[in-house]
C-alpha cells in the first residue's frame, strides 16, 4: 500500500465570487463556518492516522477563517516540525497581527492571490482587493514571519497587452517571493466572465498573443533566477512547492472538505458538493464520496506521462508501448531526454496539451 501524507482541506468560503470562478465555494455566516469546521475534523477522523509532511488549505478563501478555526484544523491533524502547511490567502481576508496569528496556528506557507498588480484587470476580475493591498499584505506577511510565499497571478486577460503583463512581471520581481504561480485564464461555462463572452462583450486572446505572453514569462522568470519547474510553476532553487509536486508525481493524498478531490488505495474521488449530503454521511461516519473511480495499472501509467511531464526538471522514463510514442514526439520536437528520461522542450510546453493527448 502506498504512503499517503499529503493532505488537502477545502475551505469553500468566500467573501464574494470573482467572475472567472467556476470553484465550489459560498458566502457564509461564522455559525455555518462553525459548523462546516466540526464536520471536517469529523471527516478527518474517519481517515488513517498518518504524519502527513504536507497539509494544503484550498479554497474558496480559506484566510476567511479566524486564526484559532485554522490551529483546530491543524491539531486534528498529526503533522511533524517540518512539515510544509500552506494557506490560499486573499489580501482583503488579513491584516498583521491575524498573520502572526496564522503563523502561530502553524501554516508556515502562503500562497497569496494577487492575479494582478493592474487595478483595472483586477476590477475586470472581480477582486475585492486593489494592486496597494496586494503588495502592502505580502509585506506583512514578511514582517509577520513568513519566509516561504508564493504569489498567484493570471496572465491572457481581456485585452491585456504584452507591456501590461510585464509590467505585472516586473512588479512580481521586486518583490521576489520565494515561488509563484501563473495561468492563462480558463473561460469556463457558467461563469461572469462565460456569459459576457457568449453577448461578445469581452473576447479571448489571440493564441499568437497568448503564446508570447507564456514565452515572456519564462524569460523573465530565468532571468531572474527562477526554476521554471512545472508548466505554470517557478521557484527560486530549493523552494518548489512540495505538496503541489505531490499531484504531478502521481502520488496518493488525502482530500477532505465539501467538494475536494482525494486519491486514495488506488481510487481518485471526489467528495459531496451539497453541505446536506456531505454532512449526512458524517453523521453515518461514512466518508462522504460523491464519485469515484478505481485506477488500474494502465489508468496509472497513463497518468505517470500525463502528470509527469508536467514537471519539467525531472525526466519521466518510458515504459512499454509508451516508448514509440516518446520517441514519435521527440522526433516532432516536443520531447528531449534528460539523464531521467524524457521532458518536454521550449515547442512542448507550448502545446503541452496536446502532446498529453498522445498517451490517451
Amino acid at each position: 500500500m502506498a504512503v499517503i501524507n499529503g493532505i488537502y482541506i477545502h475551505i469553500p468560503f468566500c467573501m464574494n465570487k470573482c467572475n472567472y470562478c467556476d470553484f465550489l465555494s459560498f458566502k457564509s455566516k461564522k455559525s455555518e463556518r462553525d459548523k462546516y469546521i466540526q464536520y471536517l475534523i469529523k471527516e478527518i477522523e474517519l481517515y488513517p492516522t498518518v504524519e502527513y509532511s504536507t497539509v494544503y488549505f484550498g479554497g474558496g478563501t480559506p484566510s476567511i477563517l479566524e486564526p484559532c478555526e485554522i490551529k483546530k484544523i491543524i491539531r486534528s491533524i498529526d503533522i511533524s516540525i517540518d512539515s510544509e502547511v500552506t494557506l490560499e490567502t486573499n489580501p482583503k481576508t488579513v491584516d498583521l497581527q491575524k498573520l502572526k496569528e496564522i503563523k502561530k496556528a502553524g501554516v508556515n506557507r502562503l500562497s497569496i492571490g494577487i492575479q494582478s498588480f493592474n487595478d483595472k484587470f483586477l476590477n475586470i476580475l472581480g477582486r475585492m482587493h486593489n494592486s496597494q493591498e496586494g503588495v502592502e499584505v505580502y509585506h506583512l506577511a514578511r514582517e509577520a514571519g513568513f519566509r516561504n510565499i508564493s504569489l498567484d497571478l493570471m496572465f491572457s486577460l481581456p485585452n491585456q497587452t504584452l507591456e501590461e503583463l510585464k509590467e505585472d512581471l516586473n512588479k512580481l520581481f521586486e518583490l521576489r517571493p520565494e515561488h509563484f504561480s501563473i495561468y492563462s485564464l480558463i473561460w469556463e461555462e457558467g461563469t461572469n466572465f462565460f456569459e459576457k463572452l457568449k453577448k461578445g462583450e469581452l473576447k479571448e486572446t489571440d493564441n499568437d498573443l497568448e503564446a508570447s505572453m507564456y514565452e515572456l514569462i519564462i524569460d523573465m522568470a530565468k532571468e531572474h533566477g527562477y526554476i521554471h519547474y512545472e508548466i505554470s510553476n517557478f521557484a527560486l532553487p530549493g523552494k518548489e512547492a512540495i505538496h503541489n509536486s505531490k499531484y504531478w508525481e502521481n502520488e496518493e493524498y488525502v482530500g477532505v472538505g465539501l467538494g475536494a478531490s482525494g486519491y486514495c488505495d488506488g481510487i481518485r474521488y471526489k467528495n459531496q458538493v451539497k453541505f446536506k449530503d456531505y454532512y449526512d454521511n458524517i453523521d453515518n461516519e461514512e466518508k462522504p464520496i460523491f464519485e469515484s473511480e478505481i485506477i488500474d495499472e494502465s489508468e496509472k501509467e497513463i497518468y505517470k506521462y500525463i502528470l509527469g511531464l508536467r514537471l519539467l526538471t525531472k525526466g519521466v522514463k518510458a515504459e512499454g508501448k509508451y516508448i514509440k510514442v516518446c520517441e514519435s514526439l521527440m522526433k516532432k520536437g516536443f520531447l528531449e531526454k534528460n539523464k531521467d528520461g524524457y521532458i518536454l522542450t521550449s515547442k512542448g510546453i507550448l502545446l503541452a496539451n496536446d502532446v498529453f493527448d498522445e498517451f490517451v
